[in-house]
C-alpha cells in the first residue's frame, strides 16, 4: 500500500514548523513534500540586521534540506490548486511546470507587501519581506552615503543622505534604528564635505511609535530613536512619491532618494484564487486549522484566518508567534486525520514582545515584564538565538565581531532596483532577466498600485514567536535592466512593523 502524501505550500514560519513536526512524528509512514521558491527558511526578525551590515545574509537563512530529514523539497511557486482533483500546479525556478498530487494539503503561503493607492508608491518603493530586498537596501544606502560624500552640492548631498521610512511598527522602527547607526558609522570614516549628518525620518499616521505595544515599550523605543537622531513624526504619512522625493500629508516635500515602505502586509494572493470563503484575504479555517467543507485541506500562518479562542469573535493576528505555533498544531492534526492521536484546537496567548533597536538598545516585555536598555538587548538577542532553528553559533559570532570590529560598508551590486519591485507576490525571489515564457508573471513593476487589496495586519516581533518587513526608492540603478524588463525606479529602502511570519 502506497504511503499518503502531504504537500505543504510555503516554508515560512508556519510551513517550516509543520514540516519539521511531521518529519519527526510521521517516521516514514507518510510522504512529506515541501513546495517553496527557495531552498531555505528565512528568519525574518533579523533581516534589518542584514540590511545594516550586522549579519551576513546566510546567517538568517536555514537550509531546508539540511534541517528537515524525511521531507522532499520541491523548488517552485504554486500557481493553481485544483481542489477537486487534489493537485497543486507549480512553476519551477527555470520556468518548467509541474504537478503534485496530495492526500493532505497545507496552505502556508504567508503574506506579501501591503500596497495602498498612493500615487508613486508602487513605482518608487520597495518592500522588506525577503532577502533580496535587504541586500538591495544595504547596497543602496551605502551608495547614497558614498555619493553624498563625493559631491560639493549641499542640496544633492542632503537629498542622498535623507532616508524616509513609512510605518512605525516593528519593521519600520527597527529599520530606522539600525539604519541611523549604519549611516553614522559610514560618515564617521568618510565625513560629508558639507558637514551634514545622515537623516532618517520615521513616519506613521498613528499617534505613537509601535502603537500595537504597551505604551511603556512605545516610549522606550521613541526615546532611543530621538536620542539617536531619528526624526520621528507621528500623525504624518506620504501623500505622493516621486523620483526626487516624497510629498507628506502635512504639505511638506522631502527631497530624498530613499523611501522605505513599512505599512504592513497582506495575505498571499494564492488564497484568493481558491474560491473558498475568506476573511480580509485570509482563508477561513476552524479552530483545528481545517478548511470547512474540505477536510483534506489545512491552512495556517498569514494565509489563514484562525479563530482566536482567547478573544471570541476575532481572529489571530498575522504574527510569526502565531504562525510558528499554528504550524505545530497543524502537524498534529494532520497526523490525527490519519488516525494517529487526537485533534487539537489552536489556542495561544502572547508571551511578550521584543524590539531590537540596534547596538545594546532594545525594548522588551517578556512575560509582561517591561525592560529597556542593556537588559532588554540581552533578552532580545537571547530570544532570537533560542527561536532560530539553526545558525545560532554563526549569528552569535557575527554579533561578537560587530561589537569589536567596524562594519564593512561596501556595495556588492548583486540586486538592482528593478529586480525587487514592491508589487510582487514573490518577495523572496528577485526578478531576473529573460523570465522563461509560460512562467507566471507574479509581479507588476511600474504598474498601478493594486486596488481593493485585502489588508493584512502589520507584522510584529514577539518573543516565543515570529516576525516581518518592507522598503522604498532612490536614484536610478547603476545597471539598466534588459529590454524586456521594466525600467528601474529610484532606489529605495525597506519597510514596517509587526513581525509577521514570513510565510509569504
Amino acid at each position: 500500500m502506497s504511503r499518503p502524501r502531504i504537500v505543504i505550500v510555503g516554508a515560512g514560519f508556519a510551513g517550516y514548523r509543520t514540516a519539521q513536526t511531521l518529519s519527526r512524528t510521521a517516521r516514514g509512514r507518510a510522504e512529506i513534500v515541501l513546495l517553496n521558491p527557495t531552498d531555505y527558511f528565512l528568519y525574518l526578525p533579523l533581516l534589518p540586521q542584514v540590511a545594516a551590515g550586522v549579519l551576513e545574509p546566510r546567517r538568517v537563512t536555514v537550509s531546508l534540506s539540511g534541517t528537515l530529514p524525511h521531507v522532499r523539497l520541491v523548488l517552485g511557486e504554486a500557481g493553481r490548486i485544483d481542489l477537486d482533483a487534489r493537485q497543486v500546479h507549480y512553476t519551477g525556478p527555470e520556468g518548467e511546470g509541474g504537478t503534485l498530487s496530495y492526500d493532505r494539503l497545507v496552505l502556508a503561503a504567508g503574506s506579501v507587501n501591503k500596497l495602498l493607492p498612493i500615487p508613486g508608491v508602487a513605482e518608487h518603493a520597495h518592500g522588506f519581506r525577503g532577502l533580496p530586498e535587504a541586500l538591495y537596501l544595504r547596497d543602496h544606502v551605502t551608495r547614497q552615503v558614498e555619493l553624498a560624500a563625493a559631491t560639493d552640492d549641499p542640496k544633492r548631498c542632503s537629498s542622498r543622505c535623507t532616508f524616509v521610512v513609512v510605518g512605525a511598527g516593528y519593521t519600520g522602527t527597527e529599520v530606522a534604528a539600525h539604519g541611523q547607526l549604519f549611516t553614522d558609522a559610514q560618515v564617521a570614516k568618510q565625513p560629508l564635505r558639507t558637514g551634514m549628518r545622515p537623516r532618517w525620518i520615521l513616519l506613521d499616521i498613528a499617534d505613537r511609535v509601535l502603537p500595537e505595544l504597551d505604551e511603556r515599550l512605545s516610549r522606550t523605543a521613541d526615546t532611543v530613536l530621538r536620542e539617536r537622531g531619528v526624526d520621528v513624526r507621528m500623525g504624518t504619512s506620504v501623500k505622493e512619491a516621486t523620483p526626487d522625493g516624497v510629498l507628506l500629508t502635512d504639505g511638506e516635500f522631502v527631497e530624498t532618494r530613499t523611501l522605505v515602505w513599512c505599512v504592513g502586509v497582506r495575505p498571499d494572493p494564492l488564497a484568493e484564487s481558491l474560491g473558498l470563503p475568506l476573511e480580509r484575504g485570509r482563508l477561513l479555517v476552524d479552530p483545528h486549522l481545517q478548511v470547512p467543507g474540505r477536510p483534506e485541506v489545512f491552512a495556517c500562518g498569514d494565509a489563514a484566518a484562525v479563530p482566536d479562542l482567547e478573544k471570541p469573535g476575532s481572529y489571530t493576528p498575522m504574527t510569526a508567534q502565531h504562525a510558528w505555533r499554528q504550524g505545530k498544531v497543524c502537524a498534529h492534526n494532520i497526523a490525527a486525520s490519519f488516525g494517529d492521536g487526537e485533534r487539537r484546537a489552536y489556542r495561544h496567548k502572547d508571551l511578550g514582545f521584543v524590539v531590537d533597536l540596534g547596538g545594546v538598545k532594545a525594548a522588551a516585555n517578556p512575560l509582561g515584564v517591561n525592560l529597556s536598555g542593556v537588559a532588554a538587548g540581552a533578552v532580545t538577542r537571547g530570544y532570537h538565538l533560542a527561536a532560530m532553528p539553526g545558525n545560532r553559533v554563526r549569528v552569535a559570532a557575527d554579533w561578537l565581531l560587530d561589537a569589536v570590529l567596524p562594519r564593512q560598508a561596501v556595495q556588492l551590486g548583486l540586486v538592482r532596483s528593478w529586480s525587487v519591485p514592491l508589487d510582487t507576490a514573490s518577495p523572496e525571489v528577485a526578478r531576473v532577466p529573460g523570465r522563461p515564457e509560460g512562467e507566471p508573471a507574479k509581479t507588476r513593476p511600474g504598474g498601478e498600485p493594486a486596488k481593493n487589496q485585502p489588508g493584512g495586519e502589520p507584522a510584529k516581533n514577539q518573543p516565543g514567536g515570529e516576525p516581518a518587513k518592507n522598503q522604498p526608492t532612490a536614484g536610478a540603478s547603476d545597471v539598466a535592466p534588459p529590454p524586456d524588463q521594466p525600467g528601474p525606479g529610484p532606489d529605495v529602502a525597506p519597510g514596517p512593523v509587526r513581525r509577521t511570519e514570513g510565510d509569504a
